[in-house]
């Protein structure tokens, strides 16, 4: 297990001086002195341990689970979808072309991290673990994946749809700047497998199995509570219309709100 490495984990108004996350993990990542750091974001439940490595970036497992002991149908759908999302991203880093990951927990060398910070588009507010992604990649440094229950960390779900929707578009309006091949072909994917089942109802018949199984899969790896069918159904029902929302929403808050400092 590595023992010699830094937590980074950036805070607003505490150590971003009002410039924003990414300039918080520069000056935090600068002050480190050791091979590695860890990246956590403030709200996550941290894991147990961390991998002994060589990579110059490690993906490490998350997992959403509600401090609320009776979720909301909101918390479940959540829930079902971040399986889906780290099931997508485990398997994606897995074949060698990874297409997501999260500095909530992200292992990452030291000066790796600081001779990307120029490709990290310190003018567009987050998106810094995505950014260092492309970055690594680009620059064929070796990035491996570690999915093991002592090195899952534990995120919560957004509280309300209002939230949700927020969180969600500010992802979102970061993707057309996205320059990665793998990113960008699975972004297309996703964005024309879920117009066709607007267009035509009954893709949802090709598309559910394939998501379903991506959902149980991540579950039945981590041995924990699994999502309902009918909580899935739901989720691919409504799944269209919410993706084209947080999209068409954040690219129209990109383009039409000066971005300030945030994280």
């Amino acid at each position: 297990m590595l023992t010699d490495y830094t937590i980074v984990v950036p805070r607003r108004g505490i150590n971003d001086e009002g410039k924003g996350k990414k300039h918080a993990l520069h000056r935090l990542i600068s002050e480190a002195s050791t091979e590695y750091v860890h990246m956590m974001d403030d709200d996550v439940v941290p894991p147990s341990a961390l991998p002994d490595t060589e990579a110059d970036m490690v993906i490490l497992p998350l997992r959403m689970i509600s401090e609320n002991p009776h979720p909301t149908l909101i918390e479940r759908l959540q829930t079902a979808e971040y399986a889906a999302i780290q099931s997508l991203t485990i398997l994606t880093a897995q074949k060698g072309h990874a297409v997501m990951c999260s500095g909530a927990n992200l292992l990452v060398r030291r000066e790796r991290w600081l001779e990307s910070y120029a490709e990290l588009h310190p003018e567009t507010a987050s998106g810094d673990d995505i950014f260092l992604l492309e970055s690594f990649k680009r620059r064929g440094l070796t990035i491996a994946v570690a999915d093991a229950d002592e090195y899952e960390a534990i995120v919560r779900p957004q509280p309300t749809l209002r939230a949700l929707l927020r969180q969600r578009m500010r992802w979102a309006g970061k993707a057309p700047v996205y320059q990665d091949r793998d990113i960008r072909l699975c972004g297309l994917t996703v964005v024309v497998a879920n117009v066709l089942q607007v267009l035509c109802p009954p893709i949802l018949l090709l598309k559910f199995p394939a998501e379903y199984m991506l959902i149980r899969r991540r579950e039945k790896q981590t041995g924990r509570e699994r999502s309902s069918f009918g909580v899935i159904l739901l989720l691919e029902l409504l799944y269209p219309f919410y993706m084209l929302l947080c999209l068409l929403g954040g690219i129209y808050r990109k383009h039409h709100q000066k971005e300030s400092p945030s994280f």
